[in-house]
């Protein structure tokens, strides 16, 4: 399919900048979509950039061979509201644009936090999905997205759809998950539960975008789901102490009790939810589901179906990362 034609949505985010950049690495016509024309014009020429929010897409005139969506507000809070603007009826905004301009096939990036427990959950396979999951607002409308995505399929209002679960992206210029861990060690110290031996998957954002490219022309058309991770699941404080020696930094944990920390982050969930503003409670429990308990996805069905293999290696991952915190430090 290379030399087909490519709308990227959420181009100016962190994910769908590495999109357009592998898809324009090889050979692909990709049109970058998104709200910050700076951002967008770092990855992509002034003639296939696209500036403005999802709802502009239902009336754009395009006719391209594919739709990645990356287009998402991910975040642990916030209102629902805001959540349904932006993960639920941003993705029917996709789905219309797709049925006006004939798209063969819409690649969506969704996530494995609809995995997301207070407890261990290891090798998730992509069907081990409560339908019912209300950790958070996130994790609901990415279920309701999928959801979505899918009644069109089965509608006929899309030819093709393929759905990926990538886990933890990492990378440099990555806005939240790596920031927030380094934020949170220089003021109080990392969390750290039962020795943080719970083993944690992530993957490096290059090879989550050599996914997505994968998927444009493999995989279950008639809306396969796919897990995405390095597959190389790591003990959370292994991880943490591998990334911040790499940067020249002493490891600073603070051990914490899982249960107490879960009654301690609802609490302050329910404080904040009546708080003027709801302003984001400094501990969630959907935070907790990430960093205190195991979770590793199994991959065998995105190798299998998809030809996916991890390119760049977990400790190339950290190294490089590490190397660009210490540039901007």
């Amino acid at each position: 399919m290379s030399g087909a034609r490519v709308l990227v949505t959420g181009a100016s985010g962190f994910l769908g900048g590495y999109a357009v950049r592998d898809l324009r690495a090889h050979g692909y016509e990709v049109f970058a979509a998104g709200r910050n024309a700076e951002a967008l014009a770092r990855v992509s020429d002034p003639e296939h950039l696209i500036v403005g929010d999802l709802a502009s897409l239902r009336i754009l005139d395009l006719p391209v061979d594919a739709v990645i969506h990356c287009a998402a507000l991910s975040t642990p809070w916030g209102a629902w509201r805001e959540f349904v603007e932006a993960n639920v009826e941003g993705t029917a905004h996709v789905i219309e644009f797709a049925r006006r301009n004939g798209v063969r096939r819409v690649v969506h990036v969704s996530s494995p936090s609809v995995y997301a427990a207070g407890r261990d959950r290891l090798d998730i396979r992509e069907p081990d999905v409560d339908s019912e999951n209300r950790l958070n607002g996130y994790i609901r409308s990415k279920i309701a997205a999928e959801r979505l995505l899918a009644e069109a399929r089965a509608a006929g209002r899309l030819s093709e759809l393929v759905i990926v679960r990538p886990r933890g992206l990492i990378g440099v210029g990555d806005p939240s998950l790596v920031p927030r861990l380094l934020d949170v060690h220089a003021r109080i110290g990392v969390p750290l539960f039962d020795g943080g031996d719970n083993l944690i998957d992530v993957t490096a954002v290059e090879n989550v975008a050599s996914a997505l490219r994968l998927a444009l022309t493999a995989g279950d058309g008639a809306g396969g789901v796919y897990n995405i991770t390095n597959g190389d699941p790591r003990p959370f404080r292994e991880l943490l102490t591998t990334l911040l020696s790499e940067m020249g930094e002493q490891p600073r944990f603070r051990p914490m009790n899982r249960r107490a920390a879960w009654v301690l982050a609802s609490l302050l969930e329910g404080a904040c939810s009546v708080l003027p503003g709801r302003p984001e409670p400094p501990l969630t429990r959907y935070t907790l589901s990430t960093i205190a308990y195991s979770q590793t996805l199994d991959i065998t069905r995105a190798t299998s179906e998809l030809g996916y293999r991890p390119e760049v290696s977990l400790d190339d991952a950290l190294a490089a990362v590490a190397a660009h915190q210490r540039a901007i430090a």
